[in-house]
């Protein structure tokens, strides 16, 4: 666990996790909440965030998607990331257009690669 969150995680970040024993000592600033001992907030480490980024992609799974392919995967999860990062309400819906296209740019797939 520990090399797949340094290889995906700026090495300045904060990392807030629950009392697994998976995480001790997973980096320089890290925080945790113990679940074990009802504490569900410690400061700013809490796993409310994380745990409502999971349901809203099972949600999609199996909500919108039903299934998809462990080929296409990351297309999916990278979506309702782009989602949660800038369907923020109150921002004026033409910079968040501008945020989706500038995000498309350059990233067709062809049909054929789609099924390959």
């Amino acid at each position: 666990m520990h090399d797949l969150v340094h290889r995906n995680v700026q090495s300045d970040a904060t990392i807030y996790t629950d009392e697994h024993k998976a995480y001790i000592g997973i980096a320089d600033k890290h925080e945790t909440v113990k679940h074990s001992a009802k504490e569900y907030v410690n400061g700013m480490a809490h796993t409310n965030g994380i745990e409502s980024v999971w349901a809203v992609l099972k949600r999609g799974y199996m909500g919108t998607y039903h299934n998809w392919s462990m080929k296409h995967c990351r297309a999916y999860v990278d979506e309702f990331t782009f989602r949660l990062n800038e369907g923020n309400v109150t921002r004026d819906t033409q910079d968040r257009l501008d945020s989706l296209f500038g995000a498309m740019a350059g990233k067709t797939i062809t049909y054929k690669e789609l099924t390959a």
